[in-house]
């Protein structure tokens, strides 16, 4: 009887830990060996993460593709804390976006709302609308776990766990409100949103099944976008089955350092000691992006970045 308190504290440690902070220390992600290295941005300190930090592209352009580089935010808990520079490194090169993050680890929707006051985990100059207003983007990018575990106020207390009915009904109304509120803050140039799927949870499968169901009909309603990325870290013929190793695909052969057990032909998406996140270096007490190339990160900001790539000019 005591597994769904024991779970909530296992999830919170995992969604908290994540990969660290950037604020905590200058460590960089290690550049991708497919990708030209970025120039650090300015930034300045937040609560949680440095505050959302604008980059511009790594290569020269001609006026016509500057018209057509995106301006892309991507928002989002843990996974997108880790996640952050990697993504912001592939758009880059593939759309010459320019790129803003703003991640807060152990977050959900409702903590980009506008309206939320004290009870959200994220502070007003980063919510979703806010920066729709000052960023003026082309793209919002949201990868969200859907953390159902009670930790951020917003949640009112309401856990997958306790109420299923009611955490799903209150995830798709906010996610229908988030829409809203980035819509009416674009305003004739309203961006577009691109919900990224998850990969499995081997605790709550049906969950996350029904989060991603969730996402694919926001998206359609709302003319939006889907980024499948969770099934780039699922098994090829079981979306919804964890696991913890995969075959390498051609991108990781081709670039050896993302396929790490060359010998067996499979390459590692999770550590040992976390099935949630993709960071394989150790999880800090401060959450920061991971400072180490991991494969299933390559994987999902590829997915990402290919739709956007499709939806540019």
């Amino acid at each position: 009887m005591r597994r769904p308190w024991i779970v909530g504290v296992l999830l919170a440690g995992l969604l908290l830990g994540a990969c660290g902070d950037p604020a905590s220390g200058p460590e960089q992600s290690p550049p991708d060996p497919a990708l030209p290295t970025a120039a650090p941005s300015p930034t300045t300190t937040t609560r949680q993460r440095p505050a959302a930090s604008p980059t511009t592209p790594t290569t020269p352009m001609t006026a016509d593709a500057a018209a057509k580089a995106p301006t892309v935010v991507y928002l989002g808990d843990s996974l997108a804390m880790e996640s952050q520079k990697v993504l912001g490194q592939s758009l880059r090169e593939e759309v010459n976006a320019r790129y803003t993050s703003a991640p807060y680890s152990g977050t959900t929707l409702c903590d980009y709302l506008e309206g939320t006051g004290e009870r959200s985990l994220v502070p007003p100059a980063d919510k979703a609308a806010a920066l729709v207003r000052s960023l003026r983007p082309d793209f919002v990018v949201l990868q969200f776990w859907g953390n159902s575990w009670g930790y951020t106020p917003c949640m009112d207390g309401i856990t997958y766990d306790k109420e299923p009915a009611t955490y799903f009904k209150r995830y798709e109304a906010d996610m229908k409100r988030l829409t809203e509120q980035i819509a009416d803050a674009g305003g004739g140039r309203r961006p577009r949103i691109v919900w990224v799927s998850q990969g499995p949870d081997p605790i709550t499968p049906e969950r996350i099944r029904t989060v991603n169901a969730l996402y694919e009909v926001r998206a359609a309603a709302s003319h939006d976008l889907l980024a499948d990325a969770g099934r780039t870290v699922s098994p090829a013929t079981a979306r919804y089955t964890w696991a913890q190793y995969l075959p390498c695909t051609a991108y990781e052969h081709d670039h050896p350092s993302y396929c790490t057990e060359p010998g067996r032909d499979r390459t590692a998406l999770h550590r040992d000691d976390d099935y949630l996140h993709f960071c394989l270096a150790s999880t800090t007490s401060t959450p920061k992006p991971c400072p180490v190339r991991s494969p299933g990160i390559a994987r999902i900001t590829r997915e990402i970045t290919r739709v956007i790539a499709d939806h540019v000019g």
